[in-house]
């Protein structure tokens, strides 16, 4: 989307060095630094750039992706960072991404007025973001990057996760209808992120002993529908792996006319959408995020029931 219309986009994902924090520590569920590669150098990402540029059609909506910040001169050098902009400073609109601790008034004026900056909020809470998630950085910490967003007149994309490990289906619900409605106050856009199994994760450790189980696409449609506000900022979902085991998932049969639902309506934002959604999984879904709460876990019960397994 861009000035309230669809267009068409480009999305560039380049190979960098990786995030910083994930080479001191790591979030619990990001196993993206795998696609990393150690001693990346500007020269190297202008060369990738060069050659996505082959494919380059004008689009008006860039986005480009790196393994974590786009404003670390670790990860993406100055020079490479002023390149890659000056290539795209005609667009319409640039989304690019940055953990709070690179934003700054200094690192926000290399970029153009039409920037979009996505910020991995992931939770209102500072216990999950430090017991849960892990993510190095508490609320303030993002509210300060958010006030510097806000004096450099560039539009804000919040990211907010959805079941962090840990968390129960109910549980994790609640925590991310808390996130969107902090962010309503403040971001353009807000993208629900359903966890999605990542490999060489804590995460993914839990999910193969059967204590994670990835929300369901009822949860992701009950939070879409309860997180929309009249005249709010728009609110979206694109699930990585969405419909696999790995990724958010129901029973199966309803997974992939459910998300192709939910993927009209963070376009459209029409909520009559979310409300067709049927399937008689719905129950056991009622049923699985009831017991999870009476017994205060957040094991995959419906793998342990599926299983034959005691519970």
């Amino acid at each position: 989307m861009s000035g309230g219309r669809t267009v068409d986009t480009m999305v560039l994902i380049l190979r960098t060095q990786g995030c910083s924090w994930s080479r001191e520590s790591g979030c619990s569920m990001c196993g993206y630094n795998s696609a990393s590669e150690a001693g990346i150098t500007a020269d190297d990402l202008i060369a990738q750039v060069d050659a996505a540029m082959d494919r380059y059609r004008d689009e008006p909506f860039v986005k480009i992706y790196t393994s974590g910040s786009f404003l670390d001169e670790r990860e993406v050098p100055l020079a490479a960072r002023e390149d890659i902009v000056r290539r795209f400073e005609g667009v319409e609109r640039l989304l690019v991404e940055s953990r709070p601790e690179f934003i700054s008034k200094e690192s926000l004026a290399s970029l153009p007025a039409q920037t979009t900056m996505a910020l991995g909020m992931e939770s209102a809470s500072d216990r999950v973001l430090r017991d849960s998630i892990n993510k190095g950085f508490l609320l303030d910490d993002h509210l300060r990057a958010v006030k510097a967003l806000q004096e450099a007149g560039l539009a804000i994309r919040s990211y907010v996760l959805l079941k962090p490990p840990f968390l129960s289906e109910r549980a994790a619900m609640a925590d991310s209808l808390a996130a969107v409605r902090l962010a309503s106050g403040y971001a353009d856009e807000i993208s629900i992120n359903p966890l999605n199994v990542q490999r060489g994760t804590l995460v993914e450790r839990l999910w193969r002993r059967g204590e994670y189980r990835p929300p369901w696409i009822w949860s992701l449609a009950t939070v879409l529908e309860q997180g929309l506000v009249p005249d709010g900022p728009r609110i979206m979902s694109s699930p990585s792996g969405g419909g696999t085991k790995r990724g958010v998932h129901n029973c199966g049969s309803c997974d992939k006319d459910h998300l192709k639902i939910i993927e009209r309506f963070s376009f459209t934002q029409d909520l009559d959408l979310l409300s067709g959604l049927s399937c008689d999984c719905h129950g056991r879904w009622e049923r699985m995020t009831e017991a999870e709460a009476a017994l205060g876990t957040s094991v995959d019960l419906d793998r342990a029931l599926d299983d034959g397994l005691a519970v």
